[in-house]
Parts: structure tokens; sequence; C-alpha cells
């Protein structure tokens, strides 16, 4: 996959004029440079280098009186579902880039590359290679904010014809699943490519041994991932300063539960040699959809893991979660033994839990064709697409304050979800069969309320749940109106959302002048209106309109949440404080 393309090349161009160029952009010299008439194939050493060397040349640079361009070499025969999207501005959150790529059909995985460029790269595989091929097509040029988006067809081995298709060994592994390459440090993609199924263990480490861990030159980590046969990445570049980074590691459950324990020795050494002393505690990262399954009715599964392990475990607050930092912190205390008992059996757990989702997706799937994985809040990788720049795992989140009793269900929210009238229908089903079908997997209330008159153009939907069942029966109700085909098959499905806010946070919603409102608008691509002039019901609450794609009203109703959160909290503290003010909105 290393291999460019150089063409516009002006007849005099050398070899040597190449490795110049090369060499005066700080580009390593090439392994191969094969010249032909007017164009050149180059073998870079790694998929960095390459994106490196594109990202530089390609439109840039003038050789010879010629601009030249430089793109990735790709038989025809190996174009098919694979493409890389360049130029992707650091701060994109994933809800909208995975919206982006569901609008030309199934995404089967999407994986970020390391890269020492400051935009971000990833590599994406659609189900079909016509559904790639009109990615390449409309998101080429594809502009956000100052960022146009670049994209090329990279190689995919799956669709080369049988005579050229890796060899298999016996049971239809072929030799490039086989881990042939050893795994790398951070960053590196010699590892055997990520399969959708893969579940990694997720750690939080101190910022102060992740040197220790990868050692001098790399050789430690080298060495962990050998002896456990495992991928680990450590994702040195999140958050800058943070106290705390973030570890995956991809494996085998037994791979997965050995590289932790060499990581743990590791670190306790570093201390011992240090000297210092306080303990280091595992910390394991997990998505909020899959805790509660953890925790267990009455908290019975923790504590039976606390009794066997003889380790003590605390889970983080709920109330440090956004839709950009889903994950929750799993803090396990105990000698090295008690601890690598606890992850054993919690891992176990949290996959049991993913799986039975995965299961339960599969089942639905024809409720949402096209949405993949990702877009219904459950990651297969357990990371978003894209590091959120707002810091998702710079420091921990805090842990529970006192009092606080982490078996308690999540605060439900009421979304109010207007679609066509034509529609209610189709998403009733045959003897209510769809709507009870939907409530269940998504874990919500879904009423539809009576029309005012019988002229109306839209009924009002009434979803009651936790985020994450507004999430699901949300996705799944975009979904349902583009297959029933209310939209065209080129129109985004756009809905009007409303929600509830205390009139105490409208102001907050709205900014100084506009301000709050705008930048909402700017950052989801939703449409956010605060009627004035309302008048607030009984429980003094006044609405706010959303409107737009899935992704983008689901940030919108996300980030309004926070804002509510925020003036609650104030008003809290005021009121311990003995100076609460009914009206306060600063």
């Amino acid at each position: 996959m290393n291999k460019l393309y150089v063409g516009n090349l002006s007849p005099s161009v050398t070899v040597e004029d190449l490795k110049e160029l090369f060499g005066e952009r700080k580009l390593p010299v090439a392994d191969q440079v094969l010249m032909k008439s007017g164009y050149a194939f180059v073998d870079f050493p790694d998929q960095n280098s390459a994106i490196k060397a594109i990202e530089t040349l390609s439109g840039k640079v003038e050789l010879h009186g010629k601009v030249i361009e430089v793109d990735y070499s790709v038989p025809k025969k190996l174009r098919s579902r694979k493409i890389q999207i360049r130029n992707i501005p650091p701060h994109l959150q994933w809800e909208v880039l995975d919206g982006l790529l569901a609008q030309y059909g199934t995404v089967e995985n999407v994986e970020q590359v390391n890269t020492d460029t400051e935009t971000a790269v990833v590599n994406v595989t659609y189900a079909t290679k016509e559904e790639a091929k009109e990615a390449i097509e409309k998101l080429t040029g594809h502009q956000f904010e100052d960022y146009s988006f670049k994209l090329s067809y990279i190689v995919d081995m799956d669709a080369a014809p049988p005579d050229q298709a890796p060899r298999t060994r016996r049971g239809g592994r072929s030799s490039r699943d086989q881990g042939n390459c050893p795994p790398g440090p951070s960053g590196d993609f010699g590892a055997p490519r990520t399969r959708q199924h893969d579940f990694p263990l997720r750690m939080l480490v101190p910022t102060q041994y992740v040197g220790a861990i990868i050692g001098k030159e790399g050789l430690t980590i080298k060495n962990v991932t050998k002896q456990t046969q495992s991928k680990v990445d450590i994702h040195r570049k999140e958050n800058a300063g943070a106290a705390e980074k973030p570890i995956t590691i991809h494996s085998t459950p037994d791979g997965c539960s050995s590289a932790c324990r060499m990581i743990l020795d590791i670190m306790q050494k570093e201390a011992n040699e240090t000297k210092t002393t306080e303990d280091i505690p595992l910390k394991i990262l997990a998505h909020n959809s899959l805790v509660g399954r953890l925790i267990g009715k009455e908290g019975r599964n923790l504590k039976k893991i606390e009794e066997d392990s003889g380790s003590k475990i605390f889970i983080s607050s709920q109330q440090d979660l956004t839709i950009y930092n889903p994950e929750r912190t799993i803090m396990v205390k105990g000698s090295l033994e008690a601890s690598c008992k606890a992850e054993v059996e919690i891992m176990k757990k949290l996959r049991e839990a993913y799986e039975n989702d995965f299961a339960a997706m599969n089942q639905q799937a024809h409720l949402i064709p096209g949405l993949n994985l990702n877009a219904l809040g459950i990651f297969s990788s357990g990371l978003p697409v894209l590091p959120p720049a707002g810091g998702p795992r710079g420091a921990v989140p805090p842990m529970a304050p006192a009092g606080y009793n982490p078996f308690l269900a999540p605060e439900q929210e009421v979304v109010y979800l207007f679609i066509p009238t034509q529609a209610v229908g189709a998403l009733i089903g045959k003897k209510g069969q769809h709507i009870k079908q939907l409530a269940h997997f998504a874990g919500a209330s879904i009423k539809i309320a009576p029309a005012e008159s019988p002229d109306v153009t839209e009924r009002m939907v009434i979803i009651t749940g936790t985020p994450e069942a507004q999430f699901k029966a949300q996705g799944r109700i975009f979904g349902k109106l583009k297959e029933e085909n209310f939209f065209s098959a080129k129109e985004e499905v756009k809905l009007e959302a409303q929600i509830k806010v205390p009139s105490t946070a409208a102001g907050r919603v709205i900014g100084k002048g506009g301000k709050t409102v705008n930048e909402l608008q700017n950052l989801t691509s939703a449409e956010v209106i605060v009627p004035r002039d309302q008048t607030p019901d009984e429980n003094d609450e006044v609405f706010v309109k959303i409107s737009g794609h899935f992704f983008a009203s689901q940030t919108a109703q996300r980030k309004i949440r926070e804002i509510i959160l925020q003036v609650k909290q104030q008003e809290q503290k005021h009121q311990q404080a003995g100076t609460v003010s009914p009206h306060h909105s600063k």
C-alpha cells in the first residue's frame, strides 16, 4: 500500500531528481524508484511517509517546469471497496464523519491512520465497490470549514483474482491474517488488519509511565506485542499535558489479559525504581452502554468480581459523559494478581454485553438499511472514529462523589420528534408490531400524539428514555423514513425535534447576542431555534426546536443537554451558598 504513482513528469526528470526532491522535503529516501516516460513508481518504507509524500508534493511542487501529481499506485483490479480520506479537520467529530460516510452506503470498517500530518486520515471499507466509487466521486473536494477532503483508492486484496489472492493455509485463513508482520508500537500498521468484531481492552495509564512502557527505541512495547500476540496502540498525542493516556490492546481475550499484566508489571517496576509510593490502580475504559450489565442488578456482578478477585472496584460517574466521550472509567484497586483476576472477569462481562448488542443489531438491521454499528452508539472498536479535539480522554473523569449510587438508572429524557403524517402507519407497523419492536430494542417509550386536526402534515412522536435509548430510537425512525421512501434516494432525511429546557437555561442556549446558538448551528449543522415570547409551562420550561439530519440533530440535542446540566449545577451551588437566584442564566 506504500507504492506511489508520480505523474505529469517532464521527460528530462531522472531518478536522482526525484530522490533529491524527497530529500529537500524531508521525505525518506524511497526504497525503489521505477522511471517511465512521463511518470514513475516509487516505493516508500511505510504508510505514514507515503501519506506525507502525497500531502507535501501532489499539485504543490514544480519539477523541470511541470507541477507533479502524486497518489497511491493501485491497479484497477484492486480498486474496489477500500478508500482513504485525507485532510480531515482534526476537530471533526465522529458523528459528523460517520453521517457523511453513511450517505453513500454501508460502511463495514473505519480505521484512523496515525500520521505526522496536522489533519486526520482514515481508511474506509464499504460493503460494495459501487458504494466506494460513489463516495470517492461525491466526497473528493468536499468542503468542511476551510478544509477540502482528499480521497484515494487503496489496495483491496479481497478484490484480487483467485490466482493473485494471498495463499491460504489450512483452515482457510490467508497468510496476511496470521500475523506474519509483528505488530509494532503505537501508530504501527504492520499488525494484521483489525477485524470488525474485535473488542479491544482499553486502559488508562499515568503519563509518567508511558516512556517506560514504550522502552528505548520501542523495544519494551515490541516485546509485549510479540509475547502476547497483541497490537498495542499508545495514544500519546491525545490531550498534550494530560495526567493519563489511553492504551488500546487488540488481541484475543487471553492476549489482552497477558498484555495488560505485562503493562501493569512494567509500571510497578518503574514506580519501585523511582521510589514512587503511590499505588498504581488498573483503569479500564468501557462504553457507557455496556457498563450497566457489568454492574448487574443491585450491583451483584460487580460484588462477585470483587469477592472472587480480592479487589475493590470503582466506576466513574455518568455525569461526566458527553456524546464526544461515551466511556466510563472502571478503577480496580488491589495487588497485581487481584487486579489481573478482576480484569479477566470485567472484560468477560463487557464482551458478553457487546456480543449481545451486536446480535440484536443484526436481527434488527433491516429497520435501518445502510446505518452501520457505529451509527447506533455501539462502537466496534471501543473508540470514536476520530479522537475528539475537546479532550475526550485527557485526565480521567473524576471518580464519583460520596453518596453517588452507580446502580441508579440514567436520567430519562423526553424528545418530541415530528414526522410526515403519511409515515405514521409505517412507523406503527402491522398490529403495532414495528413500534413495539423499536421501543423494545431502544429501551424507550415511544408514543404518537393524536392529530390536532384532520389535515395536519406532521405528527408528533413522543420518545422517553435515556440518552442511549434516544440515540437508538431516533436513529431507527430516521432510517425507517428513508427505507419507506418518504424521502427521495438523494434527499437527506431531515426532521424537527423539540426538547424542553428550563426557562432559566433558555438564555444560556441563545447566548449573548445569539453567540451560543450560532456556534451550536455551526458545530452541528443543525438549525436551532429558541422561539421568543414563549410562556413557560407548569414546570417553568420552554421549547427549543432542532432541525437537521440524524447526526446533526443528535449532536445539537446533547450539547443543549450539557448546557442545561451546567445551569442546574450552578443553581444548586447558589442554593447551597444561600444566594439562590431563580433567574440565574450566566
